[in-house]
């Protein structure tokens, strides 16, 4: 694993926004960040990241069961008592699921380290699907990557097969906040795989969500069969429309059982399960008894989302805060393990999953330890 420096293609911003891609760039800084690209071999793809991936995909999957037979479980997860048993059957009669995002700390040696699992809404998808395959693509062309370089990235193409088995109700609405770009954008693409799977798509912003009757329908009174929403499953239960996702004849994407891998709580999970195994961190929920957070550790809520209200103390005593709006969840701590640097750059790893497969990954910069929502994105290829 290394990084190497390119030159950018002469007017890829000009072609991002022709392609949807409008948030390529976040208050005059760079999101999408073509200066450079990451190198990988394939076996360090195959053994480190991809395998790993699917193991941990799966061990994940084991501690559902045993958080459904086990109230204490789920009360640790925060999760309310009113959707236990909706929540239980969505897993009982296997409602399918469509993708997610492990993050991980990986620098070209050794294990690569699970940090936490993106499963209920996920984003970087269509940089990470589409983008960074038309920059590999293009920089072929141009002759500056070799004609024999080739990337981890099923990723569409795995999606559009997965909308295309997945026996999903129509048509199937897609919804997001109204005004966030980033989100619209993940929307348009999926919806745009999805359309080509052959679903019949519509997009309803959140807020345009109503109720009759108990039953959810779009915003001229239509019932809402099936969703693919980019909101928190933790979120949707706590808004007024909560009450009725229990009566609401409703397919979800994703599905209830989801909101369980999507919680922080699930590395301490993990971590009780699989002590030792080489892919986790020793991690533990808080509790009113926990010492304040010494060197080594880092700090999460349960719901956080793009680092937020994230503290660590790494080895040597230096502490790091992110601020945020998750401050009245309970919290986890996780062991810290560093994240490599690159040109003063600390480096993450989302490696994806569609279904129950590994399908890919996309590359996350920051100048700091923490990966926030204005990190930048670089692309990668495997090269021997």
């Amino acid at each position: 694993m290394k990084k190497i420096a390119i030159e950018q293609r002469p007017g890829w911003r000009e072609y991002a926004e022709s392609v949807g891609f409008d948030f390529h760039t976040f208050d005059g800084e760079p999101y999408w960040d073509e200066t450079g690209y990451y190198q990988f071999s394939m076996r360090q793809i195959e053994d480190d990241l991809e395998a790993p991936t699917e193991e941990l995909h799966q061990m994940a999957l084991s501690l559902i069961p045993d958080i459904l037979a086990d109230e204490q479980k789920l009360i640790a997860l925060d999760v309310p008592p009113a959707y236990w048993d909706w929540l239980a059957e969505s897993w009982r009669t296997s409602q399918p699921h469509l993708y997610g995002r492990l993050d991980l700390a990986y620098n070209g040696q050794g294990p690569a380290k699970l940090l936490e699992l993106n499963y209920d809404t996920p984003t970087s998808l269509f940089e990470t699907g589409f983008f960074q395959w038309v920059w590999l693509e293009d920089q072929q062309m141009r002759g500056r990557l070799p004609q024999g370089a080739d990337q981890f990235n099923s990723l569409q193409d795995k999606l559009e097969q997965a909308f295309a088995s997945i026996p999903l109700r129509q048509p199937c609405y897609f919804s997001s906040v109204d005004g966030n770009i980033e989100d619209k954008g993940t929307i348009n693409y999926l919806m745009d795989i999805a359309s080509q799977a052959g679903i019949d798509t519509r997009y309803l912003p959140l807020e345009q969500l109503g109720e009759i009757n108990g039953q959810l329908v779009d915003s001229q009174n239509y019932p809402i069969q099936a969703m693919f929403k980019l909101y928190p499953w933790e979120f949707m239960l706590r808004e007024d429309f909560g009450a009725h996702l229990l009566t609401s004849n409703t397919q979800w994407l994703e599905p209830a059982w989801k909101m369980l891998l999507s919680n922080k709580g699930i590395l301490p999970l993990l971590w009780q399960k699989f002590q030792n195994h080489p892919n986790l961190l020793p991690a533990f929920f808080e509790n009113a008894d926990s010492k304040p957070l010494g060197q080594g550790w880092v700090r999460k809520p349960l719901y956080s989302r793009e680092g937020a209200n994230i503290e660590l103390i790494d080895p040597q005593g230096q502490r790091l805060v992110v601020d945020g709006p998750y401050t009245d969840a309970p919290f986890i701590r996780q062991a810290f393990t560093p994240l490599p640097q690159f040109d003063q750059s600390f480096t993450l790893i989302g490696s994806w999953l569609v279904g129950d497969a590994a399908a890919g990954i996309g590359i996350r910069e920051d100048a700091t330890l923490i990966t926030k929502d204005s990190s930048r994105f670089l692309p990668h290829i495997i090269l021997d």
